[in-house]
């Protein structure tokens, strides 16, 4: 029955509008954003989850970053090791040519002098950042080396100072001066004993950065199978969304157009009054 005082049919096609409506604004967040769950209203429990995990994959790539600081740092000073190690080798041939007693001493001191002026340059010049693994006092404020972040759980790793200036193992600036064969002799047991301290140091520092390398490689990737979670959990569905987006915006017009039926219906009533 068609009644002149309410319009149940109208009321209904409304009330059915509003729902498409509702539910198009919906898909309509979800296509624009890239994201099923936007807010806490959309899925209480996954926006927590989600939120927590993007807490943790900051914590990564703030760990990755000061990862990849400290291996440029390493790899600087081993590098500078390394130098050292070929420059020691040279002075190490020096001596081994002078203790044959056919050489003139003092062009060998002075050459000696020089390549030791050198190896003092490359440590100074070793440093990145203000950090300095081949010096004594690694940063300026008395530290021995250089800690690292491992993982946002708050472990570091410890890379050590190799310690050109300080370590008697490597006096290299208190050398034997050479003036006859005797004193040659003495400096290329020194020299050799400099040479396996550069190259040891070198290796130390080689390998250090290459576990920074490795573990800045699995903080990375925990971070993307991290983000990739985060996406599984509240990440829309682009192409089914589009799709629903196409069938409700089809129902909103047939909606509308029901609606329209509706409030006919007792308008066409009334002329007949």
């Amino acid at each position: 029955m068609t009644s002149i005082n309410s319009n149940t049919g109208a009321a209904t096609a409304l009330h059915l509008l509003g729902g498409t409506t509702q539910q198009l604004e919906a898909v309509q967040d979800d296509v624009a954003t890239g994201k099923e769950v936007n807010t806490a209203k959309d899925n209480a429990a996954l926006w927590a989850i989600s939120q927590i995990m993007d807490s943790d994959v900051s914590g990564l790539q703030a760990t990755s970053k000061a990862l990849s600081l400290g291996e440029a740092t390493v790899a600087v000073a081993s590098a500078g090791a390394e130098q050292i190690s070929d420059v020691v080798q040279e002075m190490r041939e020096l001596a081994l040519t002078a203790s044959s007693g056919l050489v003139d001493y003092s062009k060998i001191e002075a050459q000696l002098a020089q390549k030791t002026e050198q190896v003092n340059s490359i440590i100074s010049a070793s440093q990145f950042n203000g950090v300095n693994l081949l010096a004594t006092d690694v940063d300026g404020n008395g530290a021995t080396g250089l800690s690292l972040p491992a993982g946002p759980d708050l472990s570091l790793l410890e890379v050590e100072s190799a310690d050109f200036e300080g370590s008697a193992q490597f006096d290299i600036n208190n050398r034997t001066q050479i003036t006859d064969q005797a004193s040659a002799q003495a400096a290329l047991s020194e020299f050799t004993g400099f040479l396996r301290f550069a190259v040891e140091g070198a290796a130390a520092l080689g390998a250090a950065a290459s576990g920074i390398s490795g573990q800045n490689e699995t903080v990375r990737d925990i971070a993307d199978a991290t983000k990739k979670g985060i996406g599984a959990l509240v990440d829309a569905n682009i192409e089914e969304s589009a799709a629903r987006l196409v069938a409700l915006d089809v129902q909103k017009q047939l909606g509308t157009t029901s609606l329209s039926i509706a409030n006919y219906s007792p308008q066409s009533i009334g002329v007949l009054f």
